[in-house]
């Protein structure tokens, strides 16, 4: 999938969350992203954060740039944690 079509679903789904907040909308981002991305997606919109995440909203960023390690298992449960140990 092309980086520009993931970056766009990743701003709508933060647009739909940004609105309870930051300390609400990461976790709802990451629970969304675990249970309805394929792993490819994950591993492309991952891949793009690595050089330089163009486009995606600041919500985003701080998210995504947050797991960046993370491939493709686990990323909500660890971010939802704050295990930055692992993310």
């Amino acid at each position: 999938m092309r980086p520009d079509k993931l970056v766009m679903m990743a701003n709508q789904i933060a647009a739909f969350f940004a609105a309870q907040g930051e300390a609400r909308a990461v976790p709802q981002i990451a629970d969304h992203v675990e249970k309805f991305w394929d792993p490819r997606m994950r591993r492309a919109i991952l891949a793009h954060v690595g050089r330089g995440g163009a486009g995606l909203s600041p919500l985003n960023g701080r998210f995504f740039a947050g797991c960046r390690p993370l491939v493709v298992g686990n990323m909500a449960a660890q971010c939802l944690r704050g295990d930055d140990a692992q993310c």
